[in-house]
């Protein structure tokens, strides 16, 4: 696959002994502008060992450069060496690679031989799936897929919250206010009825909390009755979550969660004992780490039941012995970076070598109104009631501008949770994020269906030209400033994936969408595709697929369908 950046830098590497072909190739930028060229060396950094000027260098390096069959002029400019490709040998280049590619255009083989474990989604049992697990689910789901595309073997892990304290609590509201007929009707919402009345109730009476410790310290040594409470409250959440996961088009490799590791965590916990690790604090056991500027991990509270630290611990060692990942991704809140910094400093006091692997990957909060989500006061918006709402607005469109489309609820079911992961992958991911309906519906502009509908296009036009495309075509007939500006885009495609798996940051690939939708639409509006001109009609129809092709691997890799016709 062609690589400009490797061309130049091949030419460039016989003409600066004082570097590598790596050191030129990590120096080339692309111009801020066309008119500055393709490609760009700054010779600044040359100047110092050269012992000249910059723009000395630059014009010596212009007049030795030997052009090639994709290199067509080499120009000096105030010390920076300006490349000019060969735009015929370039789009023809370009697009015969995304046509070959196919679906597999803008992959690699980076990854081969290693595993990634990637932790996402996990919301916590009893609870209802709502706004604010979207994004952790979303953001691990594209990072699975862009990790798989690159070549890696992806574990795909839903570490449940189901354990701890908060099932103490709803086994105290439920065996108080609880009624059995209402919980199998209500299902979760009557759970999380339960929850917030437990702590409306707490609040008056200090002594439930207490009561709650005692059940999950009741849990954690084997009670019946307990057990056999939480086991009905995680099979009614689970029914739920699988619903809205079916919805989302997400899967996992495992759902073990917390409670999977309750009689591994004895282990871990002789072994701190043993490393001399552990200290006792007020009838706690803690690991203190003020010398690296962090509170006391805590380990096992006063009551000797064990706390989030403890099971992490627990999981990472289990999932380094089961999978022998290269890198193990935790996707959760930004709030909880201390909470993972912690327990990270404690795998590396512990001795694990590997304990640099572990990588959170931290996103904003989500708000309400500018309130914050709250399950104990009630303050939720349900997942399943915005994916629902998204479908019926994107089936009231259909309905009124294409009511004979074939397959309209898959479609209208496309569309509308496009609309809602991309909502949400549209921005940085550390960015705070206040819901609001409006701009979640909002399907204009800047949007999952604007891109969507940009590859439905592309379909349309290659079948209503009724040509077979053979990936031969004449590039020399693609001369309009508008094709090479949406070849240029299409190119970028490759570095985009690379660059979104290095940051872990799915919202440049959604960005890159965006920009490759408005180039081609500029051009479908700005050059007539179906043109009499048979030569040239092959020629644009075979950069009218190669968009579709990066449209399409694109939305894959953020968790969205590509559907042919809207």
């Amino acid at each position: 696959m062609l690589n400009i950046k490797t061309v130049i830098a091949e030419g460039l590497s016989s003409l600066i002994e004082s570097m590598d072909m790596e050191q030129i190739y990590n120096m080339l930028e692309i111009p801020p502008n066309d008119d500055m060229g393709d490609v760009a060396l700054p010779c600044f950094k040359l100047s110092k060992t050269l012992k000249k000027a910059p723009a000395a260098i630059a014009e010596e390096l212009s007049g030795k450069f030997i052009k090639s069959q994709y290199i067509d002029k080499v120009e000096s400019l105030s010390g920076y060496l300006n490349f000019f490709v060969n735009k015929k040998e370039f789009i023809c280049s370009v697009v015969e690679d995304v046509l070959a590619a196919n679906d597999r255009y803008g992959s690699s083989s980076s990854g081969d031989g290693k595993t990634v474990v990637i932790d996402f989604s996990a919301p916590n049992i009893a609870k209802p799936f709502h706004v604010g697990h979207l994004r952790s689910t979303v953001i691990g789901n594209s990072l699975y897929k862009i990790f798989s595309f690159s070549g890696y073997k992806c574990v795909g892990v839903n570490h449940l919250g189901d354990w701890g304290t908060q099932f103490g609590k709803l086994i105290v509201a439920y065996k108080r206010w609880g009624d059995q007929e209402r919980v199998k009707q209500g299902q979760i919402k009557e759970l999380m009825s339960l929850y917030v009345k437990f702590h409306e109730e707490a609040e008056l009476n200090p002594e439930l909390d207490d009561e709650a410790r005692e059940w999950f310290v009741k849990m954690e040594r084997g009670d019946s009755e307990a057990l056999r409470l939480w086991q009905w409250f995680k099979d009614i959440s689970m029914e739920e979550f699988q619903r809205v996961y079916d919805v989302l088009g997400v899967s996992f490799d495992s759902y073990a969660g917390e409670s999977f590791y309750n009689d591994k965590m004895q282990a871990v916990i002789d072994e701190l004992e043993t490393k001399e690790l552990l200290k006792e604090s007020q009838g706690a056991r803690i690991i203190e780490l003020e010398q690296y500027g962090m509170p006391p991990c805590i380990i096992l509270k006063k009551d000797g039941s064990t706390l989030y630290a403890t099971r992490d611990i627990t999981a990472a060692i289990y999932r380094k012995n089961t999978y022998a990942f290269e890198k193990c991704i935790y996707v959760t809140g930004a709030a909880q970076s201390l909470h993972f910094q912690q327990w990270f400093k404690v795998m590396e006091l512990m001795g694990y070598s590997w304990s640099g692997n572990l990588t959170h990957v931290p996103f904003g909060i989500v708000s309400l109104g500018g309130e914050k989500l709250s399950t104990r006061k009630g303050k939720v918006v349900l997942l399943e009631e915005i994916l629902s709402e998204a479908i019926k607005k994107t089936t009231e469109v259909i309905e009124a501008k294409n009511p004979g489309l074939k397959d309209k609820e898959k479609v209208a079911r496309q569309i509308g949770v496009g609309a809602v992961i991309f909502s949400d992958l549209s921005s940085n991911r550390i960015k705070d994020v206040s819901f609001s309906w409006e701009e979640v519906l909002n399907f204009d502009g800047e949007t999952g269906p604007y891109v969507q509908y940009t590859h439905a296009r592309t379909c349309s036009l290659i079948k209503k030209s009724g040509m077979e495309l053979t990936g031969s075509f004449n590039a020399g007939l693609l001369t309009a400033k508008e094709e090479y500006r949406l070849v240029k885009t299409l190119y970028s495609f490759p570095g985009i994936v690379s660059q979104a798996m290095e940051e872990l940051e799915p919202s440049i690939v959604t960005r890159y969408l965006v920009d490759l939708a408005q180039d081609f639409n500029r051009f479908y509006h700005e050059l007539p595709v179906l043109v009499e001109d048979h030569e040239l009609q092959a020629a644009r129809l075979a950069l009218v697929a190669a968009s579709g092709i990066t449209l399409a691997n694109g939305l894959r890799l953020i968790g969205i369908d590509a559907p042919e016709r809207v």
